[in-house]
């Protein structure tokens, strides 16, 4: 009965704090990744048809440059494809990583909306791990070194492309 008395409000106080903490961040629906700041993980990427092999060494090319994570079979990809097409337009390069796609799905979802990709591979979710991608769409902004700038979990939409993408970009 004691240890009744006791619980109950430590249990309730440790929600209060959980909430308080949770409520207060920032941006409530961003995901932390501690890839920010380091450098990108290898990967080793399959062919995506004939399209040229995103390799590892393209990470570290002067200038920055755009990882995109999209699957044919993700909705959302759908949706923010308009937008990484506008960030190749601009003249950046865009890498893309087919995750746990079919190949032939794939390269019909490139054929209808275009093909944004200066370079794609195709992962069977090994190297998003590597990445700490939790889904598909995510992107992120490298710099020449190959470090990660920015990351941004789920699809880019155009008020996180004006707002986030386009100013680290014109930097």
């Amino acid at each position: 009965m004691r240890i009744a008395i006791f619980a109950v409000p430590v249990i309730f106080f440790a929600i209060a704090a959980m909430l308080f903490v949770g409520l207060n961040r920032e941006n409530p629906n961003a995901l932390p990744s501690e890839m920010i700041g380091r450098t990108a993980p290898a990967i080793e990427l399959t062919a995506l048809g004939e399209k040229p092999l995103f390799k590892h060494g393209d990470l570290f090319q002067p200038g920055l440059k755009v990882v995109n994570v999209f699957a044919s079979w993700c909705v959302p990809c759908r949706a923010e494809h308009p937008n990484i097409q506008a960030i190749a337009d601009l003249g950046f390069p865009v890498y893309g990583l087919n995750y746990k796609d079919q190949a032939p799905a794939a390269l019909a979802f490139l054929k209808e909306l275009g093909d944004p990709y200066t370079a794609i591979g195709q992962d069977a979710g090994r190297n998003a791990i590597e990445w700490g991608v939790y889904g598909v769409p995510e992107t992120f902004v490298l710099d020449p070194d190959g470090v990660i700038l920015f990351r941004h979990a789920g699809p880019v939409t155009t008020a996180i492309l004006e707002a986030e993408i386009l100013p680290l970009l014109s930097r």
